[in-house]
């Protein structure tokens, strides 16, 4: 009865570290990928943030320019 439960201690064993290697492979094949994923994304010409809210915000700027000119140059129309 003891070599069964030797046999059964071995093997849970087995798959326990089978289980750790397996995490491990895991992690180094996240670890890869999101490296090629950094990099491919400093390659491109994508904007920050930052710079995406300032031209934003200068594009409503002068869409409000356009309407109030607009209106001014329908107000002069008129008269």
């Amino acid at each position: 009865m003891q070599t069964r439960n030797k046999i059964m201690d071995d093997i849970s064993q087995l798959m326990t570290n089978a289980m750790g290697v397996a995490q491990g492979a895991k992690d180094e094949a996240e670890t890869a990928m999101k490296s090629i994923m950094d990099r491919w994304l400093a390659d491109r010409d994508f904007v920050t943030r930052e710079e995406f809210d300032a031209v934003r915000a200068m594009a409503q700027k002068a869409r409000e320019e356009n309407e109030a000119l607009k209106a001014r140059i329908e107000a002069l129309e008129d008269k």
